[in-house]
């Protein structure tokens, strides 16, 4: 195919590949239906499709962080929306050397860990082995339970200017960005809603189904629970730990839900302990153990390695594995792999000497205007060089000496890479396709038939012709790989079931951190909400008033305690900080919390940052109060409707509906007592949402007994605190009870006592204290529902 019209501006780096252009200028057949769908494509259209994408990915709440020297910040994924297209053959070609690259991975894992033939034979240099902060020594002689120590492999590949591919780093600790991968798919499939369905572009759903069939294939014949571990939500590839808990149907875990004893490993559940079968690990290994590993680990579970030691739980990967990261191995694999395999690698890697060797050390310091200078075991790309400890570049002779005498001094702890120029691929950049270096991420996973590589994977784009700045820390972005076929090929799902009849699963086991969390963000949402009324309240009594000091007043300034009324700030600290930890308690359960959910939480949490900073003698004060809590409002519909009713919505919705409860008994207690100040009771019904409820149940103006039966003791009344304890025994009784047969728990005690005490009371005899005491015993109601399930 010719240069077509489309992209007469691309113009390749001089002696760099190019994906798509070959050498010759003509266009690679795979991009041909690619390019032509963008000639006919107008620029607003594109402008338009690019902006779906952008949206899919904001809507299902897609980030990574950014880090600072102080901070780091949820930035937005940055899609690159022209995804790397490479041909069905070419893709199978590489698919054969990364299989036979995790076989051979595979086999040194199990060498190193093992009997240590390669280094008593010389193929390995021992000190690679024993001054690998990687390599741990507890881990000597544990025997996987599954019987291999790795099932997924990411690997790091780059096409030379030759155009054959090259491996440029193998990721084995803790491999991350399949899920990524996925969501780069979503978005362009949404791109390219016209061009995706019949571009003949190999699906992802069959290689997720293939992984998760063969987790759920390692818990043995004594079951067990399949879980992903993460360090939390502050590490930067959270989002995806949580999105792929979600699409695979798996518990997501952190090091504090899990607990070791005789019997194994143990989750923490609503319903107690439960063991853990398949632990797919996404933390670095040192920090899973502060008992045998790192003591200053605060992140991990004491007595893992023992567990694993005892066979009691299947790791993926196995601890230990990031030895293999390590830059100066790759400088050994060539060898290792005709020792072991009797083969030569299929792909070959970057080509990689070990300065600890007097042949190796002079060819590196005799060609340092042909090399990458790291440390021997850093583990980053060639190109991603820390300056204080490493040096990238073909050195000029006038740096050369510097570098010299440095090599020569550090041999031992440094690797000398080729300094190979990565091919580049189309980018749209400010409207014009524009040639960027791409480094691409491929997976391989485990199977019981052997290992299977994705059809696809995801490639890191440099914003400019720089291939040091591909990191989305340095200004990257991120594209989707699309493997291509020459036919249709069939569509796939995750539940791909052939015709079977479908099986409705229980849903699994909450754990007890995840319970709280949920609990807690039921909570605080909740206090935010009164928060919100309350302000307002206030803030509207000023402005008719013109007073700054009432007894009224001083009855809010004590209801909202430290959360503060600063006439000169739209929005006090202490409410912006409710919404903050609403924020940090729903991060936590992503992986049970809707996208929509999460959105709007966002968004009512962002528009609260934004209204802090303003204030003022001109502002409205109240208003921002009501599109807040407008915000608010859209947030409770959507968890309310979408929410499926499992435990996780039930602790949520008790977290709720206690805070709601103690609340309102205390706003009561304030403002329907006898001594209140005049218009104590028409802001009681006005926090409690209820003027209009009021004015058509009641014949009668604002009175202490019918705010009180209104707010206190109206079963229908969903703002009442009868209405709450009702929901409060519904949802606790169909909780996990700690007791078998018809004997009833504390809670269910206390909950059936307060609703008794409420149904028989009436507003003459439910008084301020008495209304005190109900948020009292509503606050005990939560401390031992925290002591039963949730510690």
């Amino acid at each position: 195919m010719s240069r077509p019209e489309a992209i007469e501006g691309y113009r390749p780096l001089e002696g760099v590949a190019d994906e798509l252009l070959r050498a010759n200028g003509t266009v690679r057949p795979v991009w041909k239906p690619m390019i032509e769908f963008l000639a006919k494509t107008s620029p607003e259209d594109l402008a338009a499709d690019f902006a779906r994408g952008d949206q899919y990915l904001k809507d299902a709440g897609v980030y990574y962080r950014q880090y600072t020297d102080s901070d780091s910040t949820m930035r937005d994924w940055p899609l690159s929306h022209i995804p790397v297209m490479i041909a069905e053959s070419e893709w199978a070609d590489l698919a054969e050397g990364l299989i036979q690259r995790a076989d051979l991975l595979e086999a040194l894992m199990a060498d190193l860990y093992g009997p240590g033939d390669l280094v008593k034979k010389g193929l390995l240099p021992p000190q690679l082995v024993a001054d690998n902060p990687e390599w741990l020594r507890p881990m000597v002689g544990v025997q996987p339970r599954s019987g291999h120590y790795l099932h997924m492999i990411a690997f790091e590949i780059g096409r030379s200017p030759d155009g054959s591919w090259l491996v440029l780093g193998d990721r084995t600790q803790a491999p991350s960005g399949s899920g990524f991968a996925l969501e780069n798919r979503m978005a362009t499939a949404r791109t390219f809603t016209d061009f995706f369905p019949e571009a003949n572009v190999h699906r992802l759903a069959g290689f997720f189904r293939s992984f998760r069939d063969s987790l759920i294939g390692l818990r043995g014949p004594g079951g067990g629970q399949v879980a992903i571990l993460t360090p939390g939500q502050h590490t930067d590839t959270y989002f995806e730990h949580a999105y792929i808990a979600r699409y695979l149907g798996l518990l997501l875990l952190e090091c504090a839900d899990l607990t070791v004893t005789p019997d194994g490993l143990m989750v923490r559940t609503i319903n107690g302990l439960e063991p853990v079968s398949v632990l797919w690990r996404r933390l670095d290994a040192r920090f899973a153990d502060p008992l045998e590993l790192d003591e200053h680990s605060a992140i991990g579970t004491p007595g893992m390695v023992s567990a694993l030691r005892a066979g009691s739980v299947s790791m993926l990967n196995a601890l230990g594995s990031g030895v293999l990261e390590a830059r100066a191995l790759m400088a050994f694999l060539p060898r290792i792999c005709q020792q072991l395999t009797g083969a030569p690698l299929k792909l070959s890697n970057i080509a990689t000497w070990w300065c600890g060797q007097p042949r190796e050390l002079a060819h590196v310091r005799d060609h340092l205007e042909r090399m990458m200078i790291a440390p021997a075991m850093s583990t980053g790309l060639p190109f991603e060089m820390d300056g204080s400890t490493a040096l990238g570049g073909r050195f000029r002779s006038s740096a050369q000496m510097a570098v010299r005498d440095w090599v020569e001094a550090n041999g031992a702890d440094l690797v000398g890479q080729e300094a190979v120029t990565l091919s580049t691929t189309p980018a749209m950049i400010d409207g014009k396709l524009l040639p960027r270096p791409m480094v691409i991420r491929a997976f391989a996973v485990r199977t019981p038939q052997g290992w299977e590589v994705m059809p696809g994977g995801y490639a890191r784009i440099g914003r400019t012709e720089d291939p040091t700045a591909l990191a989305m820390q340095s200004g990257g972005s991120v594209a989707d790989v699309w493997v291509v076929a020459d036919q249709p090929v069939k569509p796939d799902s995750l539940t791909h079931t052939a015709g079977k009849p479908f099986v409705r699963y229980r849903s699994a086991r909450l754990p007890a951190r995840a319970a709280d969390n949920l609990f807690w963000l039921g909570r605080y949402v909740e206090r935010a909400e009164f928060a919100m009324r309350t302000l307002r309240a206030v803030r509207l009594r000023r402005d008719d008033t013109g007073l700054d000091h009432s007894p009224l007043f001083d009855i809010f300034d004590d209801m909202l305690g430290g959360l503060g009324t600063d006439d000169d700030q739209v929005i006090p600290q202490g409410l912006l900080n409710l919404f903050e930890s609403a924020l940090t308690c729903a991060g936590k359960v992503r992986d049970r919390f809707s996208d929509d959910g999460w959105y709007a939480l966002n968004e009512v949490t962002a528009l609260a940052r934004t209204l802090s900073g303003e204030g003022g003698e001109d502002v409205d004060m109240a208003r921002p109060m009501s599109q807040l809590l407008r915000k608010h409002a859209g947030f409770a519909g959507l968890v309310n409707d979408n929410m499926f009713r499992a435990s996780g919505w039930r602790f949520m919705t008790m977290g709720r509906c206690i805070e709601r409860g103690i609340q309102t008994g205390r706003l009561l207690a304030a403002f329907a007592d006898d001594a209140a100040p005049p218009g104590g009771l028409d802001a009681a019904i006005e926090i409690g949402d209820s003027v209009m409820t009021h004015r058509r149940r009641y014949a009668v103006v604002t009175q202490r007994d019918t705010v009180v039966d209104l707010l206190a003791l109206d079963p229908d009344n969903p703002r009442s605190i009868a209405f709450q304890v009702e929901i409060l025994r519904a949802e606790q009784a169909r909780l996990p009870q700690p007791y078998e047969g018809t004997q009833m728990g504390d809670t269910a005690r206390a909950l059936l006592r307060l609703e008794t005490d409420l149904a028989v009371a009436t507003p003459d005899t439910l008084t301020g204290a008495c209304l005190l005491e109900v948020a009292d015993r509503l606050m005990a109601v939560s401390d031992a529902l925290g002591a039963r399930y949730m510690n």
